[in-house]
């Protein structure tokens, strides 16, 4: 893999181990986690089901598990090619969620976006907002050549977060996950750097 974090030794086509800085965007501030954001985000959404289920994680309803899942966030953060940022509602400085490139491809020089939003704080944009500002990251700072993200055709919510976005179809993996009883597809989506430039 070619990764340098010296950006004279760079190639064109190399990523960027940057890790997660800050990103600020109108309502939002996307940060690394720390260990003092366990109850809030505990709270908002990581204790809730229905969210983490969506999600395709489990949910935490203790303080310990939280403070686990944030040691492993933490820790991972060391390599600077690790990207996971908090959501925090800038009017009450919540961590109503998280975004990530969960998957960083370096030979191929592209990531893949997950994110969820507590109940909450559905339904008022910021997961667009969220998507938006970490895709422009994921190409101006990492340099990816490519970002995409996949959704269940259940997910109606995550569906038009996709679509405000810009992603472009790509395919179907038909029958990929068995959730509760049931075969769902896993549709993926993409934005070039060609593109979003």
């Amino acid at each position: 893999m070619s990764l340098v974090k010296d950006k004279s030794e760079m190639k064109s086509e190399d990523l960027i181990a940057c890790g997660s800085q800050p990103i600020e965007t109108e309502r939002l501030l996307l940060r690394a986690f720390t260990f003092e954001d366990a109850d809030s985000a505990r709270y908002n959404w990581a204790c809730d089901d229905e969210v983490q289920n969506m999600y395709g994680e489990p949910s935490y309803k203790t303080h310990e598990e939280m403070m686990a899942l944030l040691e492993k966030y933490i820790s991972s953060y060391e390599d600077g090619l690790h990207f996971r940022w908090g959501i925090f509602e800038k009017a009450s400085s919540e961590c109503i969620g998280q975004i990530a490139y969960f998957l960083v491809d370096a030979k191929n020089h592209f990531g893949e976006i997950e994110y969820c939003v507590g109940k909450s704080f559905q339904g008022k944009g910021y997961a667009t907002e969220a998507t938006k500002a970490v895709i422009r990251y994921g190409f101006e700072k990492i340099n990816f050549n490519k970002v995409q993200i996949c959704v269940r055709p259940s997910n109606l919510p995550s569906k038009k977060v996709i679509e405000k976005c810009g992603f472009t179809p790509e395919g179907t993996l038909r029958e990929y996950f068995f959730r509760n009883g049931k075969y769902e597809d896993r549709m993926y989506f993409s934005i070039l750097k060609k593109e979003f430039n």
